[in-house]
């Protein structure tokens, strides 16, 4: 099982590289059902690994002039306060037992496993969307920057409770309220999401108990996953890949959904 979650982490990269996102997704779920972690520190350790992954993609993309800085200290005027936030003052703050229905109890740990198995259906479906459609309605609404503000805000509560990226949620933002081109949207959104996860994980420090050496050697393997993706992205069709990669989403939310009710 150790084997088939390092492999799994690998891929958390591989997805970044080869097709711009959605990597992310899979961490919480890999840290929880293949490595054990307890949800809650799924989250905090999610937020290092694809903070660091992001920033290293972010980075080739720089490289390539495909990343918009000004935009994205826009957007992260809101988003990353909302991450500190929530990281640094919610989350600590929250009972582990909710609330019972009769004989049923409701923990915050099944509570996190919901909400991130509902997040996964809806990035899903943002992912096997055909990017042409994002591409045609930018054309229409480009251009509200203080509407940017407001998701920077949802995105950023996305991140600071579940520890995911967002970014299937940050790209169409991007496209459809800025007009950015599609590539330079990828770009901007990996270093969004970077500065989100990081300065995130940084208020989680003195509420866990970190194990660094696992979190350092999962976060290499998936840094070492991104460069792989980056090659592949040069030799395959991203946006079928993409496609591909939702399904797969689809199905793992749809399965995270029904065990944790079920349970």
């Amino acid at each position: 099982m150790e084997i088939i979650a390092y492999l799994a982490s690998a891929l958390i990269g591989i997805s970044l590289g080869l097709i711009g996102g959605g990597g992310s997704i899979l961490t919480v779920p890999v840290m929880v059902y293949l490595f054990g972690v307890n949800p809650l520190l799924a989250t905090s350790y999610s937020l290092f690994i694809v903070g660091t992954t992001s920033l290293a993609g972010a980075y080739q993309n720089f490289l390539h002039n495909l990343v918009n800085i000004k935009i994205a200290l826009l957007f992260g005027l809101s988003s990353i306060t909302t991450v500190f936030v929530i990281r640094k003052f919610l989350v600590p703050i929250i009972p582990k037992h909710l609330f019972s229905i009769g004989s049923f109890q409701v923990t915050l740990n099944m509570v996190t496993m919901v909400l991130f198995a509902l997040l996964m259906l809806v990035a899903s479906f943002s992912m096997i969307k055909d990017k042409a459609v994002i591409e045609t309605k930018s054309r229409a609404y480009s251009g509200h920057t203080l509407k940017l503000l407001y998701y920077g805000v949802g995105i950023g509560f996305a991140t600071g409770l579940l520890g995911a990226g967002g970014g299937f949620l940050l790209i169409p933002t991007l496209v459809i309220l800025l007009g950015l081109p599609m590539k330079e949207a990828v770009g901007t959104s990996l270093l969004i999401i970077a500065m989100n996860s990081l300065v995130g994980f940084t208020g989680d420090l003195g509420h866990f108990e970190i194990e660094w050496f696992f979190l350092f050697t999962v976060t290499g393997i998936a840094l070492a996953g991104l460069f792989v993706g980056i090659f592949l992205s040069k030799k395959f069709d991203g946006s079928k890949l993409k496609k591909g990669f939702g399904w797969f989403v689809l199905i793992m939310g749809g399965f995270i959904l029904t065990k944790e009710l079920l349970q």
